[in-house]
């Protein structure tokens, strides 16, 4: 109100609105802030990102002409506005083109950030050798309120969560950075995983509750939908025996091709590359495979995204049930749920369900040979 030509405030509004679901308030919002800073690729891209393009978009125009003078831009609102016209001819079917931009704003992204695949690499097979197996514990925190939704990154994780958050006493808090916190914070041990001590994790699980919170009234439980957790399963289970684990999968090439297909701001630094990215969904799948003979039966629920969304209700249902919740036809209409989403999955949540994304990745099948290549590797 104070300063109306503020470029940032306007686009600060607009990412809220978006957030809360209100796509008009956002696209007014991004417009005014673009008009102001008709350079700010960023602000490019999340317009692109609210809504489908069409032929003779004025959003396209707009994109091309900013292209046009890329040069003059730094390194940063380059990959901003490839992936913004990278968006722009998907949506119009222009997929070689769309590659074409996704290749170099992947690659301008990649070349900006430090990344060492090994890592990962020791740190899975570390956290295999600290948990050979499920160890429950008579002090662990008996709390039932967490539940952990777990997966690759654009596996539908934000879809479960949005169904279970449908329920009033089911509160979608997102993706939490408590258990990477406790970490970090050496709660979990000084050198985690290596020489893990069982016997610290109640105190994890009871630093765990305190982080969420004075709960809104009502509460019954809490999703923590960081995807990464499942690298921390192990840990979860004895910190917080009776919290509910669901670890949604998706077909390994619509999983990575959407993960490329975004701009991550914040972590995921294996995502700008097909063949690292390939090997490191190797790294989680076996990772996950490992917990899959680690826990008692019952223990974690699978859920298949494509068998999600092409048999809805029955899924639903057993989602539903695991989680001890009472059956509401609220779960069916997921879509009308107005919490804030604060994913890349934010606008895709606010639509009834859409099985178009159910082999995406075969518009782009003859520039992904990288990719198939590093996950068939043995």
């Amino acid at each position: 109100a104070r300063t109306p030509d503020n470029a940032v405030a306007h686009f600060g509004l607009a990412s809220a609105a978006a957030q809360l679901g209100d796509a008009a308030t956002a696209r007014a919002e991004l417009e005014r802030a673009i008009a102001l800073a008709p350079k700010r690729a960023t602000y490019h891209r999340a317009l692109a990102e609210l809504a489908r393009f069409v032929a003779g978009d004025p959003r396209l125009t707009a994109l091309e002409t900013l292209a046009r003078d890329a040069r003059s831009l730094p390194d940063d609102e380059k990959v901003e506005l490839h992936f913004a016209l990278a968006k722009a001819y998907d949506d119009i079917t222009r997929y070689d083109d769309a590659f074409a931009h996704l290749e170099k704003g992947n690659s301008l992204r990649r070349a900006s950030i430090a990344h060492d695949e090994s890592i990962a690499a020791q740190f899975f097979a570390e956290v295999k050798a600290a948990f050979p197996v499920d160890r429950p514990r008579a002090d662990a925190e008996p709390s039932a309120v967490p539940i952990f939704v777990v997966g690759m990154p654009r596996s539908g994780t934000t879809l479960v969560e949005q169904i279970l958050a449908s329920d009033p006493c089911v509160l979608g808090a997102g993706e939490l950075p408590h258990i990477q916190d406790l970490i970090a914070e050496g709660f979990a041990e000084r050198d985690y995983p290596n020489g893990f001590a069982p016997s610290a994790a109640a105190h994890f699980g009871r630093d765990y509750l305190r982080r969420l919170g004075k709960l809104p009234r009502g509460t019954r439980h809490v999703i923590d939908k960081f995807p990464g957790n499942f690298q921390h399963i192990g840990l979860i289970r004895l910190a917080l025996p009776n919290a509910k684990i669901i670890h949604v999968r998706r077909d390994p090439m619509d999983t990575c091709f959407s993960c490329y297909s975004k701009l991550f701001l914040n972590g995921l630094n294996y995502a700008y590359d097909l063949g690292e990215l390939g090997r490191y969904y190797r790294l989680y799948d076996s990772l996950m495979a490992h917990w899959r003979d680690v826990l008692p039966d019952g223990a974690m629920l699978e859920v298949q995204y494509e068998t999600l969304v092409n048999d809805f209700e029955n899924q639903v249902r057993r989602i539903v049930d695991f989680c001890g919740l009472a059956w509401s036809e609220r779960f069916l209409a997921f879509h009308k749920n107005d919490r804030a989403v604060r994913t890349h999955s934010q606008t895709q949540v606010r639509q009834p369900l859409f099985t178009s994304a159910i082999g995406r990745w075969r518009n782009y099948e003859k520039h992904l040979t990288p990719l198939r290549d590093a996950l068939a590797q043995t």
